[in-house]
C-alpha cells in the first residue's frame, strides 16, 4: 500500500517558504505605484527638428527599411506632452523632454534598440527623470521597454513602458505614446506642483 506521508525535508522547508513570501509582501508594500500617459514628439527634419542622425550607412543595407542601413543611429531631444496632438495644436503643454538614442539594431527585422531618459519639467514630478531601455519592433502596436532607473522622485524606479505609435503626422513627424507603469520606494512622495501633468 502506498504511503502518503510527507517527506521530512519538505516539512522543514515550509517555514522558509512562509518567511520568504512574507518578506516579498513587505518589500512590495514599501513601493508606490506610478502610472503616467505621455506623448513623445519625434521630428526628423524641418525647423522644429528634434532628432539627428549620428550614424548612417555604416552597415549593410537593411532588408526591409528601404534607404536605411543596419546600425543607423539617431540622437533625440523630443518634447514630451500630455496629449497626442501636434505641438502647439492640441498637444497640451510641454511637460518634459525625452533625450537619448535609438538604433536600427537588426539586419533583417524592423527593430530599434532604445536608450532614453525622460526628464519631466512640469507637474508634480518636475525635476525627476526615469530611464527606459529595450527592444522596440517598429510596427508593433504595443512594444514594451523596461524602466531601468530614475532620479528625484523616481529614484530606484522599476517597471515598464508600453511604447506605441500614436500618430504619423508626416514622413518626418511621429507621435509616440508612452504608457508608464512603474514603482518607486514609498517614502518618495510627489512634491506640490503647479503643473498639470496627468497621472493615471
Amino acid at each position: 500500500m502506498a504511503s502518503f506521508a510527507k517527506p521530512r525535508h519538505l516539512l522543514l522547508l515550509l517555514p522558509v517558504a512562509v518567511v520568504a513570501l512574507s518578506l516579498a509582501a513587505a518589500v512590495d508594500a514599501r513601493r508606490r505605484q506610478v502610472h503616467l500617459r505621455l506623448y513623445m514628439h519625434d521630428i526628423l527634419d524641418g525647423p522644429e527638428q528634434t532628432a539627428i542622425r549620428l550614424i548612417r550607412n555604416a552597415g549593410p543595407p537593411h532588408e526591409f527599411q528601404k534607404g536605411e542601413c543596419f546600425g543607423d543611429t539617431m540622437a533625440i531631444d523630443d518634447p514630451i506632452t500630455e496629449g497626442p496632438g501636434i505641438i502647439g495644436s492640441g498637444s497640451g503643454p510641454v511637460v518634459g523632454r525625452a533625450q537619448g538614442t535609438y538604433m536600427l539594431s537588426s539586419q533583417r527585422e524592423n527593430v530599434l534598440v532604445v536608450a532614453v531618459t525622460v526628464a519631466l519639467t512640469d507637474g508634480p514630478y518636475s525635476g525627476s527623470t526615469f530611464t527606459v531601455a529595450g527592444r522596440v519592433e517598429i510596427y508593433d502596436d504595443a512594444a514594451e521597454v523596461a524602466v531601468v532607473g530614475g532620479t528625484g522622485q523616481f529614484r530606484r524606479a522599476a517597471g515598464h513602458v508600453v511604447w506605441r505609435t500614436s500618430k504619423l503626422v508626416s514622413k518626418v513627424y511621429v507621435v509616440v505614446q508612452l504608457i508608464v507603469d512603474m514603482s518607486v520606494p514609498a517614502n518618495y512622495t510627489a512634491a506640490p506642483g503647479n503643473g498639470s501633468l496627468a497621472i493615471e
